[in-house]
């Protein structure tokens, strides 16, 4: 079914269109995922090394919870990958004036060039998709995905206080 743009869809018509989006996003997301797996010994490190090197670009700290609940990964799993990337010293910890038992995480110089070098291959693998995409189409792309995890979010947590999700931010997954 395809919808004049500028019109907004009825509940009746979004929840069907929606699943369509769903539907594509499973087989993008494994492929997608097994293209990074496979990649790992090319970027030098593990894929939840990546997820959390690329949390902490462009953010000066952040605490493992804080982590956690950005990547929507457990808090067990999160801090067994910063111990993983500060063996490599592509992180360290610093203390926490707000929470002297939980300390900031921070990317080290040579952590910021290993998630760089990662990052730059990425774009430059999607720089190659084919199609006359506009800045527009990523842009709604992008506030549909963001709306439908918000959605998501405030399912698995009915009736207690809300966690906002994550902003999109324009990264590679």
């Amino acid at each position: 079914m395809i919808v004049l743009m500028g019109s907004p869809l009825t509940p009746a018509e979004r929840g069907p269109r929606l699943a369509e989006v769903y539907r594509a996003i499973g087989p993008l997301y494994r492929k997608a995922l097994r293209r990074v797996e496979q990649d790992q010994h090319l970027m030098g490190m593990s894929t939840g090394v990546r997820a959390v090197l690329d949390a902490l670009h462009g953010e000066p700290a952040a605490t493992v919870p804080t982590l956690a609940g950005r990547l929507d990964l457990s808090r067990q799993f999160v801090q067994r990958m910063v111990n993983e990337a500060r063996q490599s010293r592509w992180l360290r910890s610093t203390p926490n004036p707000a929470h002297r038992n939980s300390p900031l995480i921070v990317l080290t110089p040579a952590g910021r060039q290993a998630i760089e070098r990662v990052i730059a291959r990425e774009h430059d693998l999607m720089s190659r998709i084919e199609g006359k995409l506009t800045g527009e189409d990523v842009d709604a792309t992008l506030r549909v995905l963001q709306a439908m995890l918000v959605a998501l979010t405030r399912l698995e947590n009915p009736g207690g206080q809300q966690q906002p999700a994550p902003a999109a931010t324009g990264k590679a997954p």
